[in-house]
């Protein structure tokens, strides 16, 4: 084994410690079908989300560290449950009338409402493989439709008509006694109208592998389970499809925790061992409700892209996967500046270190460099201060800053600036609000101003922040309500940067300018 190899099998992070116990299932064998399957399910109810980003990420960072535990293959499913019935009309879609008359109908024999794509189905499987073509996933797509029509789920059907009593029990014991007296595993799908019927079965034949059954109009119906006539109902299509796969690795969100012994026992019936779990919390939006690709709610992958680069939602996701987090777009500016901070640091950490950095799990161990010489949460105070409009204002004051760095030597600081302007007009310019100094800001202000008007050293973070920092340290107790009154009185926050490091961008002579704008009271 590697150094790498046996620091990661120690390895604390979390895509490390699902990895290993993976590996455990295949200790004593490797798998029958040659390769290890990971999968992960999307519902096509709406358009994508970014939770379903995350869940293909996250199971790409213990794909990726399984690979660097063991030497066997492996694969990933991205399955789309299409075949679903649309069961409600999506509130952030186009021609809402025309998809009620759809519904109940199969995600793939609704019309498009977006008139681009073969079915509504196939518009949301399209920017589901744009989204993650765009990170550039690993992956193999699976469509439901395809699944249950081309007769590679036929077998497994046929072994749930069989074992159907079997898998009704487990059912049965997890409905509400009104829904056992209609429920079946089965859902048919209407010959005449293809809507998906929720409908009891009258009798299910293993022999012949049919179900009969009456439509909402009485009339009795016989079907074939097999070739797309009959889908499952949610949570057997579930373990059914772990079995006919034979998927060794899926993870989903703490919704679907109560199920996972349903799931789990389905599978067992239909004569495969079910696969490892990872359950992760949800993600919320700026009111705490769960995000919903149906709702439209929270952040989508694009809003995400308009403020920041891809790495630093990868960042975000790769943090605590089992605590529910607030994702809005206040969560942007730290994310990107918490992302960067890990790449400095990796170049001089140990094996063990750098394994357990966020940043090797995002890169697959082919970690880049941060050019970042300015942080973003600097670029927002900048831009705010400058009232800059374009990222090349932004260019004039770091040029000034760090000479040597240009948009072709540090393409990461070029981005984030257009970000951070982008990002000011719309989240900061909004809400920013100044406040007149006190009497004791007043005289710190004035001090501080005096002293920077005199100042003729090194133009340098440490040695301006020491200036702040001794103006304050007399007059304030805690001494954080000094630097709160700098934020509130000259950049029209609550919060804000190293005021050392602020002026040092922003310039001597500008921050001195700032600071008579606010005695007198010209920001106010």
């Amino acid at each position: 084994m590697s150094e790498l190899r046996d620091a990661a099998m120690s390895a604390k992070a979390w895509p490390f410690e699902e990895a290993r116990r993976l590996l455990k299932r295949y200790e004593k064998a490797p798998p029958e079908k040659g390769y290890v399957l990971f999968e992960t399910g999307y519902g096509p109810s709406g358009l994508p989300h970014i939770g379903t980003f995350g869940e293909v990420l996250r199971t790409t960072m213990i794909r990726h560290a399984f690979q660097q535990i063991s030497d066997i293959p492996t694969r990933l499913f991205c399955f789309s449950d299409d075949l679903d019935g649309m069961r409600k009309v999506p509130g952030n879609v186009p021609n809402q009338e025309m998809l009620k008359e759809h519904l109940q109908k199969p995600l793939t024999s609704v019309p498009d409402p977006f008139g681009e794509f073969e079915s509504f189905g196939h518009h949301n499987n399209a920017m589901l493989r744009r989204f993650l073509d765009t990170f550039g996933f690993e992956y193999e797509f699976y469509s439901a439709t395809d699944f249950y029509k081309s007769g590679q789920f036929d077998a497994t059907l046929l072994r749930a008509a069989e074992r159907y009593d079997d898998i009704m029990k487990v059912m049965l014991k997890s409905l509400r006694e009104e829904r056992q007296q209609t429920y079946s595993i089965f859902l048919p799908l209407h010959p005449e109208t293809g809507r998906v019927l929720y409908v009891p079965m009258k009798n299910v034949d293993a022999a012949k592998g049919e179900i009969t059954f009456d439509d909402e109009d009485g009339r009795e119906w016989t079907l074939p389970v097999t070739g797309g006539n009959v889908k499952l109902q949610w949570k057997p299509d579930f373990g059914a499809r772990w079995a006919a796969l034979g998927v060794d690795f899926e993870m989903y969100g703490k919704d679907h925790s109560t199920n996972t012994p349903i799931y789990d026992r389905i599978c067992e019936i239909l004569g495969t061992p079910a696969p490892e779990h990872f359950t992760y919390e949800l993600f919320l939006d700026d009111k705490g409700q769960k995000i919903s690709k149906s709702s439209g709610n929270g952040i989508s992958i694009d809003e995400w892209l308009t403020y920041a680069s891809s790495e630093s939602l990868s960042y975000f996701m790769y943090q605590k996967p089992k605590t529910a987090k607030r994702l809005f777009f206040d969560v942007i500016p730290r994310a990107v500046d918490e992302y960067h901070q890990q790449l400095r640091a990796y170049p001089g950490q140990d094996a063990a270190a750098k394994l357990n950095n966020p940043v090797h799990h995002i890169h697959n161990g082919d970690v880049p460099e941060s050019r970042m010489v300015v942080s973003f949460a600097m670029l927002l105070n900048l831009a705010s201060v400058a009232s800059a409009q374009d990222k090349e204002t932004l260019w004039g004051f770091i040029n000034r800053y760090a000479p040597d760095a240009s948009p072709e030597t540090h393409p990461d600081l070029d981005a984030a600036a257009g970000f951070a302007v982008k990002y000011y007009e719309d989240f900061v310019a909004p809400t920013k609000t100044y406040r007149a100094p006190t009497e004791l800001e007043r005289e710190a202000l004035t001090d501080l101003r005096d002293q920077l008007a005199a100042y003729d050293g090194p133009v340098e973070d440490e040695a301006l922040q020491s200036i702040v920092y001794a103006v304050g340290r007399d007059r304030f107790d805690p001494l954080r309500d000094w630097f709160k009154a700098l934020y509130e009185t000259l950049l029209g926050a609550s919060q804000g940067p190293r005021f050392g490091g602020f002026i040092a961008l922003y310039g001597v002579d500008e921050t001195v300018a700032l600071i008579d704008r606010a005695l007198a009271g010209e920001l106010a």
